[in-house]
């Protein structure tokens, strides 16, 4: 059974930081190219950031110089670090695994900048 479980949201104030981890279980985590997305009240799912399985990693624009997307094959794990919060950051953040043909997603996990 395929688990993403995603973890590290709360509420944080405007220049603040967060780091989220997305944990894997049931895939062959190094196989993957993994993806985080975020999804705003009334808004479509964007990707945030991307890594592949060879770690090349890509970023939104809204992102760059912000946040870094980074994984650890040894703890099935991939983190997105988030420094410089913005009202605008507040989101669920999804991860997304990728393989071939196949993905998964997590459960989501809720970001808040506020002040």
């Amino acid at each position: 059974q395929v688990q993403l479980v995603e973890s590290g949201g709360g509420l944080v104030q405007p220049g603040g930081s967060l780091r989220l981890s997305c944990a894997a279980s049931g895939i062959t985590f190094r196989l993957y190219d993994m993806d985080w997305y975020r999804q705003a009240p009334g808004k479509q799912r964007d990707l945030v950031a991307s890594i592949t399985s060879r770690s090349v990693t890509n970023y939104a624009d809204s992102v760059k110089g912000r946040f870094t997307i980074s994984r650890d094959n040894y703890k099935n794990t991939m983190y997105l670090q988030m420094n410089s919060l913005k009202p605008d950051d507040t989101a669920v953040y999804y991860c997304k695994a990728r393989f071939s043909a196949m993905d998964y997603w997590g459960q989501g996990t809720q970001v808040t900048v506020s002040s």
